[in-house]
């Protein structure tokens, strides 16, 4: 397993649009370059959950997730990772995570 490499300020925009969200679930795009030993994050895009008022699950709406994909070629980036949080309970991938992702 590669290891994730986020810089502070990555970190903190991605707790604040946690926050934000209250007790739904968030969701962004994190879009980096890697090598064999990591995955680095060179930009994060926020995105909304097309669940709505969800707690439990997300979905990236498809025209952002296009967009996010756009971004990266763009910018000669890979998609190295889908955020989301999990507001009601701990930080670690549920079953449901451990399945589909």
């Amino acid at each position: 397993v590669k290891e994730i490499i986020l810089n502070q300020t990555q970190v903190d925009l991605l707790r604040d649009h946690a926050t934000k969200c209250g007790s739904n679930e968030s969701c962004a795009m994190l879009l980096g370059i890697h090598n064999k030993q990591q995955w680095n994050v060179k930009e994060v895009f926020l995105t909304r959950n097309a669940d709505g008022d969800s707690e439990v699950t997300f979905t990236i709406p498809p025209e952002e997730l296009l967009y996010g994909y756009k971004l990266a070629d763009e910018k000669h980036l890979e998609l190295v990772g889908i955020f989301h949080s999990h507001p009601n309970s701990i930080a670690a991938p549920s079953n449901t995570d451990k399945k589909f992702m």
